[in-house]
């Protein structure tokens, strides 16, 4: 079926089918239509498109974590275990890692608790 016919068949004449079927040729060509907004008209199109549009802002602020006690403990209990037997015994992260030298060695302990 035709673009034609189905035009006809929303209730256009033939010559109506035909004209709307020729508009749209030179609309995808690009020349201007005489129901065409004004420039006027379209700044006013715009601002009523964009009148209740708030601006994104988005929250930069960092999220506070909840401190892990278990993990600060196991650590302070490492860190006073290897005093007594390693050189240079530094607590990196309270949570997380804890450096030391033990006869001319670094080592690096790293706890994590997966989820899962």
């Amino acid at each position: 079926m035709s673009q034609l016919e189905n035009l006809m068949k929303l209730g256009m004449s033939e010559a109506e089918a035909r004209q709307v079927l020729e508009d749209d040729k030179k609309i995808d060509r690009g020349e201007k239509m005489p129901f065409d907004l004004t420039k006027d008209q379209e700044k006013e199109v715009k601002k009523y498109r964009q009148a209740d549009r708030k601006p994104f802002v988005p929250d930069l602020k960092p999220r506070q974590r909840k401190p892990n006690m278990a993990k600060r403990d196991i650590i302070q209990v490492l860190d006073k275990a290897l005093t007594d037997i390693a050189d240079d015994v530094t607590v990196t992260n309270i949570e997380r890692q804890i450096d030391f030298v033990l006869d001319g060695v670094r080592y690096r302990v790293v706890l994590s608790a997966p989820r899962k």
